[in-house]
């Protein structure tokens, strides 16, 4: 499929899909203000759908940024739902804070201002719906590793970058930069975990979906 075809069903797409609600649509334009990364507008959708179907109120976020993917999920969500939401820079946090308030969700989503690691290696919680990855990309396998043992059966981790550009799909090169080459590492262990039913799907920046089957 070209480039043009590509980009045509990218509009028909956006303009066939409804406008996302306003504050998604100012956290966006914040975003790009700032340079901040946030997950792409159809990753949102996706991670709405998942939380409809599963009508999942256990979620822990590893990488909250400006809230942007947890409010998708908390929009999402039934009214007795959790939110937790990991990220130790506390200045971009405040900010995600203060949309929170603003959609009202505030107290449906815990801020944890710690390092992920540290934060999952004795999270209390367990039988998760959703563990949401999209931290530091060298660390992706550690955030698996020990989330997927706080899932419930059939719960889902859903993990963003898993393409980075495309640049995984490249032939590996000695210059290639580090999150490359740990996301190349971290899509084949993903992919044939034995306690994961998993995949990539090329939405977005390349989304992995897994189900805990064991």
């Amino acid at each position: 499929m070209n480039d043009i075809v590509l980009e045509s069903i990218e509009r028909y797409l956006e303009t066939t899909h409804p406008a996302p609600h306003p504050l998604l649509l100012e956290v966006e334009e914040r975003g790009r203000a700032d340079g901040i990364p946030i997950v792409s507008r159809e990753t949102g959708r996706l991670l709405a759908t998942l939380v409809h179907a599963m009508q999942a109120n256990r979620i822990l976020e590893v990488g909250t940024a400006y809230g942007y993917s947890t409010l998708w999920m908390a929009f999402a969500q039934p009214p007795v739902g959790t939110i937790w939401t990991i990220d130790v820079d506390r200045k971009r946090t405040e900010i995600a804070r203060s949309f929170f308030e603003r959609a009202g969700e505030s107290d449906s989503i815990e801020v944890l201002n710690q390092p992920a690691l540290e934060v999952l290696e004795n999270f209390p919680h367990r039988n998760l719906d959703i563990v949401f990855i999209d931290a530091d990309k060298t660390e992706y396998r550690n955030y698996l590793d020990l989330a997927i043992p706080r899932l419930k059966r059939s719960g889902l981790v859903v993990v963003d970058n898993c393409l980075w550009s495309g640049r995984v799909a490249n032939p590996g090169k000695p210059d290639d930069d580090e999150e490359t080459r740990a996301l190349r590492d971290f899509n084949r262990y993903f992919l044939s975990h034995p306690d994961l039913s998993a995949t990539i799907v090329p939405l977005g920046d390349g989304t992995g979906i897994g189900a805990r089957v064991r």
